[in-house]
């Protein structure tokens, strides 16, 4: 999920430098939701932790 917030963020980039404002803007914007879902989702997996059971 890290390396979609990062391809939306260089897309979001490369758009901007190129003039195109509306694609840019949303493709940051998808960029940071990926970004915060990456990290609440890694938040809770250090919270929880790996409990899985060994053979």
């Amino acid at each position: 999920m890290l390396g979609w917030s990062l391809t939306f963020l260089i897309i979001a980039l490369i758009a901007g430098a190129l003039g195109f404002g509306v694609i840019g803007g949303t493709a940051a914007m998808i960029a940071k939701v990926l970004f915060f879902v990456f990290l609440v989702l890694f938040v809770i997996g250090l919270i929880t932790g790996r409990r899985g059971t060994t053979v």
